[in-house]
């Protein structure tokens, strides 16, 4: 059982017992928390909830909307929804806060609650720790029966979702439909399979091959949209019937393509063409965080504008693209920011984006694929056990390449002439991450396997 509490929010395994997984005292614990922390900090007893369709979904929903009422908190529930459509509805309905039930990429077993701002933006690190605070303590007070809070059922966000990315400027709903496109979506059976379908019918795609689009939170195969989990949609493609795949993840923020040959686009590269599309029509900067591929940055001066890379995290990201008044950011996972719409990952704007994009383009999304500079990156990670000591190990590393360019804002991000290695520890999983990025595949492989043999090198010397 795990139990992760972290600027991505408490997330955790069902089951167990209290203070191991995410079990349901743990769920009330830290929702009352969260919930005392936004009448101290907005005054404004009103969060909106929404969830992804894992099976734990309905039951934690319950919990967090029952604690919230019990603090006098009026609670507006949007039910199966997205993780951006309720990141758009915290402002729309002038709520004091939000949160997502979802683990996102992680597998069936695990579950999460995500918390937003009164903007709609996920909580920094700095109100995390507050709220975290609050739960050790247990600094809440519930509230007396005649002051308990309201609870209110909205269905349509997705829909309101829907017609907010048909306006956006950059989105040629006519072009897109001339195009015809045909399109493959893989939802992983979860609430993609509502919003995507609808976006697509919207956009004026009328041929739709719908993959796993039941949201029964039964995922077919595991959630993370790498290439590895992808081989379903790739063997549909493969036949040739096809212009493009889609793929979601559970909570739909983040977005990977595969090709008409059912060759993948690559998630690094989702954020990367939806880029040169922007900074085409609206010059500017551009974020995105360390673990990201370098195209973002080939392409940014490119066109004139600068690149900044982020800590990893959407809430870090996001601060960054403030701070540079950038026009378009995002992460490698294939989660697109536009602040032209919100501060959030959002793969329904992305999708508005890209098919605009390609529909521009002319020709097949293999061949703009080819137009963009070709890294590779190598992600690997090394599970973690309590003698594994990761301050000591990235102190380690960062001696032994001292020589080199190196990055210390999030892990250590080391810099060589043409190549790059990011160590960190996730701050949503048990475990240490390594990416490694090159011009050449076997040469990205070979560093990743340099620094985990380093690694383990460091972790040998300290159990002696």
């Amino acid at each position: 059982m795990s139990l992760i509490k972290s600027i991505s929010g408490i997330r955790g395994t069902i089951g167990g017992k209290a203070g191991e997984g995410l079990t349901p005292i743990d769920v009330v614990k830290f929702a009352s928390a969260y919930g005392a922390w936004v009448i101290e900090k907005t005054n404004n007893p009103k969060v909106v909830i929404g969830r992804d369709a894992r099976l734990s979904g309905e039951m934690v929903s319950k919990l967090v909307s029952a604690t919230l009422q019990g603090l006098g908190i009026h609670v507006i529930d949007l039910g199966l929804s997205t993780t951006p459509t309720v990141e758009l509805a915290v402002p729309l309905e002038n709520a004091g806060g939000g949160i997502i039930l979802t683990a996102s990429h992680n597998p069936v077993q695990w579950n999460a609650l995500k918390l937003l701002n009164s903007v709609g933006e996920f909580i920094s690190d700095e109100e995390g720790k507050a709220i975290l605070d609050k739960a050790e303590k247990e600094a809440f007070t519930f509230a007396e029966v005649k002051k308990l809070g309201k609870y209110t059922q909205i269905d349509d966000y997705i829909e309101r979702h829907i017609q907010h990315v048909l306006s956006l400027q950059l989105v040629d709903v006519e072009a897109i439909k001339a195009r015809n496109f045909k399109v493959v979506v893989d939802a992983v059976n979860s609430t993609g399979g509502i919003a995507i379908p609808k976006l697509l019918r919207a956009l004026g795609v009328t041929e739709i091959e719908e993959m796993y689009c039941t949201p029964d939170g039964h995922f077919p195969h595991n959630p993370e949209p790498l290439p590895e989990n992808l081989r379903d949609i790739s063997k549909k493609l493969e036949k040739g019937s096809f212009d493009l795949g889609i793929v979601v993840d559970p909570d739909v923020d983040r977005l990977a393509f595969v090709n008409e040959d059912g060759s993948m686009f690559g998630e690094e590269y989702t954020l990367v063409a939806v880029a040169d599309y922007v900074l085409s029509k609206t010059p500017g900067n551009t974020v995105s965080n360390l673990s990201s591929t370098r195209a973002l940055r080939d392409v940014t001066e490119k066109r004139g504008g600068q690149y900044t890379a982020a800590a990893v995290g959407e809430v870090n990201v996001v601060t960054q693209m403030k701070a540079v008044n950038a026009v378009i950011g995002g992460e490698g996972n294939g989660g697109i920011i536009y602040p032209a719409s919100h501060n959030g990952r959002d793969a329904l704007v992305g999708i508005g984006l890209f098919l605009t994009h390609l529909a521009n383009f002319g020709k097949s999304i293999s061949k703009l694929r080819a137009t963009y500079p070709s890294y590779h990156i190598s992600k690997n990670k090394i599970e973690l056990t309590p003698q594994i000591d990761v301050d000591k190990i990235l102190l380690e590393i960062k001696s032994k390449y001292r020589k080199h360019p190196i990055n210390d804002i999030d892990g250590v991000k080391i810099e060589f002439e043409k190549e790059w290695v990011h160590l960190r520890k996730s701050n949503t999983e048990p475990i240490i991450r390594i990416y490694s990025e090159s011009d050449s595949e076997a040469t990205a492989e070979h560093l990743a396997k340099k620094i985990i043999q380093d690694i383990k090198e460091v972790v040998s010397a300290s159990l002696i």
